[in-house]
């Protein structure tokens, strides 16, 4: 990495009427005390970087004192064909105050040759990259002469800015923390994912302008696309969308179908960095391959690159409502087991999306705060496959048909799941299943720790409370234009089939029984599975119940993969009687079909002898193990011992495993190190260095990986002091 200079020379020549040629020698454009006032210090250079709405400082070091009467004209622009008339040129004089919301220069000070020069912007400016220059006022008609570039950023530090952010804490957090947490798993057994964010890593800026530059709005228009970019509506829509692939020669490809090949497997990324550098530096051909997370986690980067507050938000249970009509509609067979071919919504485990923090000026400041954007193409926005952004508050009560996207993000937290028993002879009736089951434990990482916050509440009220409904009923008026009648409306259509179903929105008959899957030991990878399907009868009388189980290995989604059992049991169940039929399932059962996401679906339909029907179902996400020390104290500039410990999951020998090291501020890129070959449940203990470059909280993820089982991730978040 080469050393940057902080003075540049240029050859600038400013005519002063009946004196020499005054020349600009030198420009220092005070990169550490503007870093420090703008929070930009991190970002590596060259360019000077400040944020909006706020003054920096540069210094011009000329050949010849300037007289006091001389007055400096400076004029920015940015993007092609720049324009006052569009906003994206300013043209303004030395004063000697600034100016309400408007670019304005003072001349700070003078010292011989030396001119200090205070530029403020405005807070609402374009953000992106700025060409500088300067000329006297005496002489007009003389060309302006290049100053250089900078870059100027949204600024959550000042008030008058949409993307104002009042906790600073929160700030340190949303903006400037360049690493972070990501929670995946299900709904009763969370599980922390590290991700590096790496938003002030080399090039990571400027690949973010380009994505910037990259999408269809800018290809097509230019000048109109770059002259919007002071809204953070606008651009936030437009990332949403060129986080994807879909529609543009966007960052990331998504695939679901568990199949990577010509790619990355979706679990194997630790962070953002290596699929923006690979985007960029493979001209702009999508990356392969992103799921939820990803998308999430890289959009997260960019948004807080160009400052504005963003956070990863994870949402277990979370609807996929295909026909918008705030019902997840699935049709499954005798054993509980899904029908793809019919089943057109879906519920997945959990989904990840992002939120940002800005003003809604064009909604108004009731809805101001978190706005929910999702760049995981699931549905098309406007013809563009997007998602946002969506007021969170809007969200909660109900106001879904507020810009943008308001209907799907509601359904997403908020729609029912029902679930059809399809018969032979193709009909369907109800089968009695928890309906309220979507949109639980929404979560993202706690501000200036890495424990989960849950913000269920932030997204709608109590689950069956009076306030809930009536949200509920609101957004169906604002949906359908009906009323709700109880609380689910008769709205919805079936399956997604077009017809109405007036007639089939009773619920169904709750059973006599009840059931409940119980896992009697952790289900570990590499082991069997050893689980009890719980009834009890409700009644004072005998029942007799036909119990059909199925299980299936599948992915995060609930797509099913293989099936691994089925079987039928005949249960007689005594008066107000409890029995447990124990399920256990081998590792060779699953260990062929088990994907990434490592996780299977237990379904029982329980069909009592009345002709009630209950279906049972449980994920089972298989846990893994790897622990993380630093031995010793961490300082910038000084090695420092790693230590993991690892384990085989496995009943059986595995070689050719690794250890896949990142970290920023930790060390450069990523770091591989093999591991020795490891008996069944073997462990061992692997040692490294790595030497920090900067202070402060790190991040350092540990990923051990092998080709016999998917990645096992770790991190680890270490103390780095400043040296001494």
């Amino acid at each position: 990495m080469f050393e940057i200079d902080l003075l540049f020379c240029w050859t600038v020549n400013l005519l002063a009427a009946g004196r020499m040629w005054i020349r600009v020698t030198e420009v220092d454009w005070q990169w550490p005390r503007n870093g420090a006032a703008h929070h930009t210090q991190e970002y590596p250079g060259p360019e000077l970087v400040v944020r909006r709405g706020q003054m920096f400082t540069f210094m011009l070091e000329l050949n010849c004192p300037l007289d006091s009467k001389d007055t400096l004209i400076f004029t920015v622009e940015t993007g092609p064909q720049a324009s006052e008339a569009l906003g994206t040129k300013a043209v303004f004089p030395t004063s000697e105050l600034e100016v309400g919301n408007a670019w304005t220069a003072v001349r700070a000070a003078q010292k011989g040759n030396t001119v200090t020069i205070n530029i403020t912007s405005p807070p609402d400016a374009i953000i992106g990259r700025y060409r500088l220059s300067a000329r006297l006022s005496s002489r007009r008609k003389h060309s302006d002469r290049k100053l250089g570039e900078f870059v100027l950023l949204f600024n959550p530090w000042c008030p008058e800015d949409d993307v104002f952010l009042a906790s600073e804490e929160e700030r340190q957090e949303y903006v400037l923390n360049d690493s972070g947490i990501i929670f995946r798993g299900v709904e009763k057994r969370i599980r922390a994912q590290g991700w590096n964010f790496g938003q002030f890593e080399e090039d990571i800026l400027n690949i973010c302008l380009s994505i910037l530059d990259r999408s269809p709005s800018h290809q097509n228009d230019p000048a109109t696309d770059v002259s919007c970019r002071h809204d953070p509506v606008y651009v936030t829509r437009i990332i949403s969308a060129m986080v994807n692939s879909n529609n543009d020669r966007g960052v990331v490809q998504g695939q679901w179908q568990g199949k990577y090949g010509g790619g990355t497997s979706p679990l194997h990324w630790r962070g953002s960095v290596a699929i923006l550098h690979k985007w960029f530096k493979g001209r702009f051909k999508p990356v392969k391959y992103g799921q939820c997370w990803v998308f999430a986690g890289v959009m997260c980067t960019v948004l807080r690159c160009l400052g504005i507050a963003t956070r990863v938000v994870s949402n277990f249970n979370s609807a996929h409502d295909t026909d918008r009509n705030l019902s997840v509609d699935k049709y499954v067979d005798s054993f509980g087991r899904t029908l793809e071919d019919l089943t057109e919504d879906s519920m997945w485990n959990f989904h990840v999306w992002n939120e940002s923090w800005f003003a809604r000026q064009d909604l108004g400041p009731s809805y101001n705060g978190w706005q929910v954007l999702d760049a995981t193409p699931q549905e098309e926005s406007e013809g563009v496959f997007r998602c946002g952004p969506a007021s969170v508050t809007a969200i909660r009560e109900g106001d879904v048909h507020l810009a943008h996207d308001g209907p799907f993000v509601f359904a997403e937290v908020n729609a029912d799941y029902i679930t059809w028993l399809w018969n032979e002879d193709d009909s369907r009736e109800r089968v009695y299943s928890d309906t309220k089951k979507i949109g639980r434990c929404i979560s993202t990482k706690a501000v200036g720790s890495d424990s989960r916050v849950d913000i269920t509440g932030l997204y709608k009220y109590p689950e069956g409370s009076r306030k809930e409904r009536q949200v509920y009923s609101k957004a169906v008026r604002k949906l359908f234009g009906v009323e709700a009648s109880g609380r689910r409306a008769r709205v919805r259509r079936g399956g997604g089939r077009g017809l109405w179903r007036d007639d089939l929105l009773e619920p169904a008959t709750k059973p006599s029984i009840t059931g409940k899957f119980k896992v009697l030991e952790p289900p570990m990878l590499g082991h069997d599975l050893k689980l009890a399907l719980s009834l009890t009868n409700l009644t004072s009388r005998a029942q007799r119940v036909r119990v059909n189980l199925s299980c299936a290995t599948i992915l995060y989604t609930r797509r099913p993969v293989a099936e691994i059992l089925r079987e039928s049991h005949p249960v007689r169940l005594g008066p107000e009687e409890e029995k447990k039929i124990p399920i256990t399932i081998s590792y060779s059962q699953y260990k062929e079909d088990l994907t990434e996401d490592k996780k299977i679906l237990l379904a029982a339909m329980c069909l009592v002898t009345k002709g009630e029907k209950l279906l049972v179902e449980k994920d089972i996400t298989l846990e893994d193990f790897i622990t993380i020390k630093v031995l010793g104290p961490a300082m910038v500039g000084v090695a420092v011992v790693v230590e993991v410990l690892v384990v085989n999951p496995l009943l059986e020998k595995v070689e050719d495993c690794m250890l896949m090291v990142e970290g920023s501020g930790l060390l450069q890129g990523q770091l591989s190190i093999d591991v020795p070959s490891l008996e069944p449940q073997e462990r061992a203990l692997v040692q490294f260095n790595i030497t920090p470059s900067k202070s402060g909280l790190r991040q350092l993820q540990v990923d051990f990986v092998s080709s016999q089982f998917s990645d096992i991730k770790g991190f680890v978040i270490i103390h780095v002091a400043t040296a001494k």
